[in-house]
C-alpha cells in the first residue's frame, strides 16, 4: 500500500512523516494553501462587541491561528462571559489556548451536523453567534443558528488557496510509484484531486484506489465521483486518519 496524502502542509506533512515511521509508503500532495482571510481587520471589534451568553465558533484550528495575531495587535482578549465552541478536539485545544477558557466540542465526530446538535445550542434565540472560518465554508451551521434566532456573523479569518499542478505530470509520477491509496479530507480537495487528472489517469488509475475521506458526506460525494472502495475515517485529524489507514 502506497498512500498519497493531499491535506495541507504542515498537517499533511505530518501525517506523512508518521506513516513512514510505522514503515508504510507515503507522500504528500498538498492540494490547498493558506493565506489571511479578508475579515481579519474586522474581528477585534466584533469580538469586543461580544456580551454575555454569546457564542463564538472556531471551525479550524487555522481560523484560530490567524486570528490570534490580530487581536494580540489591538490588545482585545477574549471575553471570558461568552460560550466557547470547536468543531473538533485539535480545534477547541486551539481556543482553549489562546481564550484561556472552556471549549465545548462535538465528542462523536467532528462535522457541523454533530455540532450543532449539541443542546446547549438548541436555544439561542437573541445571542450572538461568531464564527470564524476559511473562505468558502459549509453554511449549514450559520444557518441553523440563524433559524434558532442567533444573530450570526462570520468572520473569514483565513483563505484556502488551490495549488497548481501539471496534471499529466503527477499522474504519470504517482502511478510511478504505485499510490493505492487516497487521502482526502474536504469535498473542495475530492473536487481539485478529481479534476486535477487527465481522463486516462483517472479512468485507468484515481478512481480505483482506495479513498479515505473524513465524513460520511464525503463518502456521498465520491460515491457520486466514481470512487467505490471508500473508507470514513472518525475524524478529519491525522490521529483519526491513522486509524483509518491500519
Amino acid at each position: 500500500m502506497t498512500i498519497l496524502v493531499t491535506r495541507p502542509s504542515p498537517a499533511g506533512d505530518e501525517l506523512v512523516t508518521r506513516l513512514r515511521s510505522m514503515g508504510k509508503a507515503a507522500w504528500a500532495l498538498p492540494l490547498i494553501e493558506f493565506t489571511p482571510g479578508h475579515d481579519l481587520a474586522r474581528l477585534p471589534r466584533l469580538v469586543a462587541d461580544l456580551h454575555a451568553g454569546d457564542l463564538v465558533f472556531a471551525l479550524s484550528q487555522h481560523a484560530v491561528s490567524y486570528a490570534q495575531p490580530v487581536l494580540d495587535e489591538t490588545n482585545v482578549r477574549w471575553p471570558a462571559s461568552v460560550d466557547y465552541y470547536a468543531i473538533g478536539r485539535k480545534t477547541a485545544l486551539a481556543l482553549h489556548t489562546v481564550s484561556a477558557r472552556p471549549v465545548v466540542w462535538p465528542e462523536e465526530r467532528s462535522t457541523s451536523e454533530i455540532l450543532i446538535q449539541l443542546p446547549a445550542l438548541k436555544s439561542v434565540a437573541g445571542k450572538q453567534a461568531l464564527i470564524l472560518r476559511g473562505n468558502g465554508g459549509r453554511e449549514l451551521l450559520a444557518t441553523t443558528l440563524a433559524e434558532r434566532g442567533a444573530t450570526v456573523k462570520i468572520v473569514e479569518c483565513y483563505q484556502r488557496c488551490a495549488k497548481i499542478y501539471n496534471g499529466a505530470i503527477e499522474g504519470k509520477r504517482w502511478r510511478d510509484r504505485q499510490v493505492t491509496t487516497l487521502v482526502v479530507t474536504s469535498g473542495e480537495m475530492l473536487q481539485q484531486l478529481y479534476q486535477l487528472f487527465p481522463d486516462v489517469d483517472r479512468d485507468e488509475w484515481l478512481l480505483h484506489c482506495r479513498l479515505i475521506v473524513a465524513s460520511a458526506r464525503l463518502a456521498t460525494l465520491a460515491r457520486e465521483s466514481g470512487w467505490s472502495d471508500i473508507t470514513v475515517a472518525d475524524g478529519a485529524d491525522n490521529d483519526a486518519l491513522l486509524r483509518a489507514l491500519q
